[in-house]
């Protein structure tokens, strides 16, 4: 095991600044139409079936086949061009992960904020988290002799709850989305958990800073190896850069361009999965 491995990090970032917080996010009205897939990414995705219990759902599998696993858990949007970018981008780092993307949504997908935010309402949490301890069973049964877990917003908090509640996962990397206390207490992760948030979010008690220093305070009382990292700048979704995020968070009144808090927060990534994953 490598050192980095055997201690505990905390990392945050914030600093008070005279800026204002991002516009509300979910913004009333909003009609925004975004293509629910981008044909690139798609492409090269497998799809497949996983079973469990009585229920069997769609995945997609991109990557090597004995590589390490990643489980990559959409936002509220559901399994769109976004989501698909980031397992792409994932399955390429270092000497190659196998991504997998569950469709927590069952095939729907959020084309606007109305449309995400009342599948996002009826989603079954804790059947998404069978979901997901499902798909790093699949990983485990297929190749991958360690699976971590990563999400963005929603996922992102299904992430954290993974790392308490599902035994089977070896790390997590959450960004930007905290667990209710009833799904999920992190004070009682038992993966290591690696999170990231934008400093403006304004997604109040899920994903602003007072959140993200709750989930420290909890990171802190549960044992395993952490960190938190608050970017200055950043509001929601921030990691969102493809053509079509940027745009779709333009229309939201997410403005803020940052690509160095991109960029950092990939690299965190990066050395978080290769610690915990590694042979």
């Amino acid at each position: 095991m490598v050192a980095c491995c055997s201690r505990i990090i905390t990392k945050t970032l914030f600093k008070p600044t005279a800026l204002g917080l991002a516009r509300t996010l979910y913004t009333s009205g909003s009609t925004l139409q975004v293509r629910s897939m981008a044909d690139s990414a798609s492409s090269q995705f497998k799809k497949i079936q996983i079973q469990r219990d009585d229920t069997t759902f769609d995945a997609y599998v991109v990557g090597q086949e004995n590589a390490p696993g990643i489980v990559v858990l959409q936002e509220w949007w559901g399994v769109d061009f976004e989501i698909k970018n980031h397992a792409l981008k994932i399955s390429q780092f270092d000497t190659g992960y196998k991504a997998l993307i569950p469709d927590l949504y069952r095939g729907k997908v959020g084309l606007d904020v109305a449309e995400a935010q009342h599948l996002m309402d009826g989603l079954d949490w804790q059947g998404a988290v069978k979901d997901i301890h499902a798909s790093v069973n699949w990983l485990k049964a297929n190749g991958s002799q360690k699976v971590g877990v990563t999400g963005f917003c929603m996922g992102g908090a299904l992430s954290i709850a993974s790392s308490v509640l599902i035994p089977e996962v070896d790390a997590v990397v959450a960004f930007y989305g905290v667990p209710s206390s009833e799904l999920a207490d992190p004070a009682h992760a038992k993966a290591p958990v690696q999170s990231h948030f934008g400093e403006l979010d304004n997604f109040v008690g899920f994903s602003d800073v007072t959140a993200a220093k709750a989930l420290e305070e909890k990171l802190k009382t549960s044992g395993v190896p952490y960190e938190v990292h608050i970017y200055p700048g950043s509001a929601h979704a921030f990691m969102n850069r493809s053509p079509d995020g940027v745009k779709r968070r333009k229309g939201m009144g997410l403005a803020d361009e940052d690509e160095a808090a991109v960029e950092l927060a990939w690299s965190r990534f990066r050395s978080w999965m290769s610690c915990y994953l590694s042979p």
